[in-house]
């Protein structure tokens, strides 16, 4: 306490008392023990009420030792099982945990980790994942202060996440305990397998793979391509120690449509010890979007024959040529409309593209009637003299509707258009300028109508026949203009139409663990609602229900999470509570587990984590190794602390409490004795 408080407290006495002897002894004639009594009674009441004032303290010091955190940080990934027993890793556990120095200098924390983190006394091997990465960094951001200890046990071989090998961390240093076969056997195994989501019926999809090698001679092996079981491809790779990787690009034709299992396979070496990675599997939809286009003419030109060969150069497009008196059926299955040069006879056709808002492509030349044509649609007008002049083409760099990829118009010929001004009624994007007698235009020759949601293009010349030509010409392939009006279709085709019901998720989930939904509804005005119920039902393909249940909401999408289903195919359907909207889809699970394609623990590795965290690498019969080194090393000494606690001299309840005991004995001794 300070000197300070204990003279104001004598203070405080002196005052009290002073106050008392004024009040009951000085020039006081009364005699007798009832004085004595109530001038104490009144000294303890005005000396608590001084002290109440003073509120005297001191300091009490709190000396306490703080541990160092030692984290025992265990991988509880499936592939650990082939590397030791339960039993003994449970041992070597309990073996750190009750050793006494340990104990004396450390705080113990047990954790288990797969593709998360949690906090365990238990070890189950029963992780489908590893991430060493992610576990190392959160327990970094566990243990905060001080200096913090972590014991590793893991055979090194990560799954997923970041390359645990250069993480570096603040807060903990790390003693990775290798635990497996550290002996590097020659093993072939088959890579990361690249396929696109989707392809389309009778066309070739890509299929790259990496076939990988460990060992030192020269190996020879066939890597083998199977979709649903039936083998389509089959190639020889050569490997050794200096060429131990080798990246396989292959087309594969899609024959049917459907979810199809793509599994490549490598041969398996003699005396080869880990066979499960020998074969990967992966997957991909295969889809029929074939989309319909329909010529509309009234006359036969050569135009009409390239579109046609151009269009269909890829199978997933169709074309049929049809006289503008066709009936409204085979308007109806279209597509896509391309009219060439309109006469009366389209006013069908027009009526038809007012009431359905089908998109179409406007091709015009020498045969058009521009009176009909100006008064059936709204989207430009030409003044018409009937007279024809040829129309060089000028593209436009700076369009940027759809991609033109290689396509260029230097030295093509020229189209036949007539003569006359052409006006743009609705907003537009010219894709090529005219360029008359030498004489560039501000006028478009091919443009795009941007304004309504009905897509429309057009063309003012004929001879389209010509570029197509001029194309092989040049590359001797017609491939280029074919991509461009593939481009144009693709465009054409597609609508911009928003589903108020959106579904995230992914065609094929490697294990069940990634298996997750995800789905995204908006109300009538486009905003995202998050009080929507959202359903899903999950059957498997023979129609056998797995799960019917809701889909959480997780921010700003709803969720729900299939990681217990087991490998197979899969139907589902989301629906919204109260509302008509309900979207399908189908997934597949393979029947992959990563832990298994390496068999031999990554010891370098975890040699370099080490090193760069300021720690060792013990093997798995070095434990008392390490409990040595850590009971000895003087990097992790308890520290002693002193806390600092101010207490109040006392309680001021008490304080309270006797100032009314005294002034309620003085005021009823006083009342007994008449002094009131």
């Amino acid at each position: 306490m300070e000197l300070r408080t204990v003279l104001l407290i004598v203070l405080a006495a002196v005052a009290a008392l002073s106050l008392v002897f004024y009040q009951y002894f000085y020039k006081n004639p009364r005699k007798g023990n009832l004085k004595f009594i109530l001038a104490a009674m009144r000294f303890l009441t005005l000396f608590c009420g001084l002290l109440l004032l003073i509120n005297p303290k001191f300091v009490n010091n709190d000396y306490y030792l703080e541990k160092t955190n030692l984290v025992l940080l265990v991988d509880d990934s499936s592939s650990m099982e082939e590397s030791t027993s339960k039993d003994n890793l449970a041992a070597a556990m309990e073996q750190i945990r009750s050793n006494p120095q340990l104990n004396d200098r450390f705080t113990m924390h047990q954790y288990a980790f797969g593709s998360n983190l949690e906090a365990t006394d238990s070890i189950r091997f029963d992780q489908n994942n590893t991430d060493i990465a992610k576990a190392l960094s959160t327990v970094d951001q566990i243990f905060l202060n001080g200096t913090n200890a972590t014991i590793l046990f893991s055979d090194g071989n990560q799954t997923l996440g970041r390359d645990y090998e250069y993480l570096h961390l603040n807060h903990v240093t790390v003693a990775p305990v290798v635990v497996g076969d550290t002996t590097q056997y020659e093993d072939l195994a088959v890579g990361l397998i690249n396929v696109n989501k989707y392809a389309f019926l009778k066309n070739k999809f890509p299929v790259e793979t990496t076939i990988l090698y460990r060992g030192a001679r020269p190996v020879s092996s066939t890597v083998s391509i199977y979709i649903n079981g039936k083998r389509v491809h089959q190639e020889q790779v050569n490997l050794n120690a200096t060429k131990n990787s080798q990246t396989l690009n292959t087309l594969i034709e899609a024959e049917s449509v459907g979810i199809k299992t793509i599994k490549v396979e490598v041969g398996i070496l003699e005396n080869e010890r880990n066979t499960s990675n020998n074969f990967k599997e992966s997957a991909i939809e295969v889809i029929d979007e074939q989309t319909n286009v329909v010529i509309v003419s009234d006359i036969l030109h050569p135009d009409i024959g390239a579109l046609k060969k151009s269009i269909e150069a890829n199978e997933q497009r169709s074309v049929s040529i049809v006289k503008p008196n066709v009936g409204a059926k085979e308007l109806e299955d279209a597509d896509i409309l391309i009219l060439y040069q309109p006469t009366r006879n389209f006013r069908e056709v027009y009526t038809f593209l007012q009431r359905s808002g089908l998109n179409y492509f406007t091709i015009t030349g020498s045969k058009t009637d521009w009176s009909f044509l100006n008064q059936a649609q709204g989207s430009f007008s030409k003044d018409n003299n009937n007279q024809t002049e040829d129309i060089l083409p000028v593209l436009n760099n700076a369009f940027g509707i759809f991609n033109l990829g290689d396509f260029t118009v230097d030295n093509f010929p020229p189209l036949i258009g007539s003569l006359g001004e052409i006006s743009i009624l609705k907003e537009s994007s010219p894709l090529m300028f005219q360029q008359i007698r030498g004489v560039d235009l501000d006028k478009p020759l091919f443009t795009i109508i941007t304004e309504s949601k009905q897509r429309e293009a057009a063309l003012f010349g004929e001879n389209l026949w010509r570029w197509r030509a001029q194309v092989y010409r040049n590359d001797q392939s017609f491939q280029k203009f074919d991509e461009f009006m593939g481009n144009l279709m693709v465009y054409l085709g597609s609508n911009n139409q928003r589903s108020r019901l959106e579904l995230d998720y992914s065609l094929v989930f490697d294990n069940a663990g990634l298996a997750k939904i995800r789905a995204s509804y908006f109300d009538e005005s486009y905003q995202f609602d998050t009080n929507a119920r959202i359903n899903i039902k999950v059957e498997e393909k023979e129609n056998q229900l797995v799960r019917e249940a809701p889909m959480l909401l997780k921010g700003s999408y709803f969720e729900v999470d299939l990681s217990d289903l087991a490998s197979g195919e899969y139907d589902f359907t989301v629906t919204v509570t109260g509302e008509n909207l309900k979207r399908s889809g189908s997934f597949k699970i393979l029947d992959f587990n990563p832990e298994e394609q390496l068999s031999s623990a990554n010891y370098q590795k975890l040699d370099r984590l080490a090193q760069k965290n300021q720690g060792k690498l013990y093997y798995f019969d070095q434990v008392d190794s390490l409990i040595e080194d850590l009971a000895t090393s003087t990097q992790f000494l308890p520290v002693q602390k002193s806390r600092q606690n101010v207490v109040s001299l006392i309680d001021f309840r008490i304080l309270l409490g006797l100032m009314a005991l005294t002034l309620a004995l003085e005021w009823f001794i006083r009342k007994y004795n008449g002094l009131i």
